[in-house]
């Protein structure tokens, strides 16, 4: 099997100055446009033959999200933070490889004329695989071999090679759009410590994880501040902020006698890694809803890009409001000023607290947007979903409703002991606005559909 060059770019270039000259104009300019630079289909042929050479195996969006949710949670170079970006990226870049052959979709900040019969399946993997190996270059030879195996089931000859060629340009375009954007700048934490000022917590007292994360430019919401800045958490000597001080107290402690065997266990099952549980579950949508490749790329896309911004909100919280974790809060109980709270200094909570402030949750965050992402872009509300825990092994559960799940979460999150509930709730709250507004704004129906 031969891997495609991508030796073409004059003819695919000027393709792509041509569509772009007449984005906005009507299809019957497009086409004349595009013709002008011999992308067309020759005369007599037929749109079922063009439907034969641009059409693909869905798997192969599927496949490549599961490399790069691997790749990027064991890349040595980036923190687990930065997963759902990296992860976005590579789902952008397929996307506007996908659409932009299809054009059932508008591309996203992506203008460039697909050369005609191009393979959209090529397309997919060559753009996966150049964010990929761009990003994490640890990985080059696996990614390289995957990369082989994937074009080695799409047929030898020029759909092929032009759609590795249009791949190859909109990662690139991707790439270089997101250069200067903001990852790893000189950020760090300074608030002093104070009364419900966050703290590094045990047992590690690790500093902020990833403090530049809230500064980086998104990729479909305006900026972190557009969500990020909901108003802060409750003052510590209100009624509010005792209550939820006393749920996490007694329900989220390592050694709780009043939290159930069943929160206990809905605890457990949210306590691991939700971009791996996530992404999971929408490779299993794909095949439950027998998506075609172009529908996968927009799915895949559309949640986790904003996944991705509603971290970058999530994480703008975090750093403006720099509020400390209940550990801290409940050891430290007595400075507080608040009459209905009671400092226990030997508290510990259920699972480990992360390094970086309470409010807002992440976890929740990137549930609200996962949840509501995917209702809008399948146009439902059932969502059929299955999550596999990610920490506690063969754990399954069965989720309808986003909305059990975003309050499964929830929970989880405070019986874990490493959030407050208004935490949670303004997480979810934020990721569902990320989502709403992204889906408003990106990932409607192509020019003239």
């Amino acid at each position: 099997m031969t891997v495609p060059k991508t030796g073409a770019w004059p003819w695919l270039m000027l393709a792509a100055v041509a569509c772009k000259r007449v984005r906005h104009t009507r299809i019957r300019r497009w086409l004349v446009a595009c013709a002008a630079v011999g992308v067309l289909t020759p005369l007599g042929a037929t749109p079922t033959a063009i439907a034969a050479t641009t059409a693909g195996d869905p798997t192969a969006i599927s496949d490549w999200n599961a490399l790069a949710v691997t790749t990027f949670g064991a890349d040595p170079t980036k923190a687990p933070q930065e997963t759902p970006l990296y992860v976005a990226f590579v789902q952008a870049a397929v996307y506007n490889a996908v659409v932009g052959i299809d054009g059932r979709y508008k591309p996203y900040r992506f203008h460039a004329c697909a050369p005609h019969g191009a393979s959209a399946q090529a397309a997919a993997v060559a753009a996966a695989h150049k964010v990929l190996v761009t990003y994490s270059p640890y990985a080059q030879s696996a990614l390289d071999a995957a990369y082989a195996t994937s074009l080695a089931q799409v047929p030898d000859g020029k759909a092929k090679a032009r759609g590795v060629a249009f791949g190859t340009l909109a990662a690139e375009t991707l790439i270089a759009m997101r250069t200067n954007d903001g990852r790893s700048a000189p950020v760090l934490f300074t608030q002093p410590p104070a009364p419900g000022v966050w703290r590094p917590t045990p047992p590690a007292f690790l500093p902020m994880a990833v403090p530049w994360m809230g500064g980086v430019t998104p990729l479909l919401i305006r900026s972190g501040a557009q969500f990020g800045e909901p108003g802060p958490p409750p003052a510590l000597t209100s009624a509010h902020y005792a209550r939820d001080f006393a749920e996490v107290k007694a329900l989220g402690s390592a050694t709780s006698t009043a939290r159930t065997t069943e929160q206990t266990s809905t605890a457990l099952f949210f306590s691991g890694n939700a971009v791996v549980q996530f992404n999971a579950a929408l490779r299993d949508q794909l095949t439950v809803r027998h998506l075609d490749i172009v529908d996968a790329a927009r799915m895949f896309a559309a949640v986790d890009m904003s996944e991705a911004d509603a971290i970058i909100a999530v994480w703008h919280a975090k750093y403006l409001y720099g509020f400390w974790r209940p550990i801290t809060a409940i050891n430290m109980a007595d400075t507080d000023g608040n009459p209905a709270t009671t400092a226990d200094p030997r508290w510990t909570p259920l699972l480990t607290t992360p390094p970086y402030p309470d409010y807002v949750s992440g976890y929740s965050g990137l549930t609200g947007a996962f949840t509501r992402a995917l209702a809008d872009t399948l146009n439902t509300r059932q969502l059929h979903l299955t999550l596999t825990s990610t920490a506690v092994p063969g754990a399954v559960r069965n989720y309808d409703s986003g909305k059990t799940l975003r309050d499964d979460v929830v929970g989880a999150r405070v019986w874990l002991g490493i959030h407050f509930r208004f935490a949670d709730t303004e997480g979810v709250d934020m990721g569902q606005l990320v989502a709403n507004w992204a889906l408003t704004h990106y990932f409607g129906p192509g020019e003239d559909r």
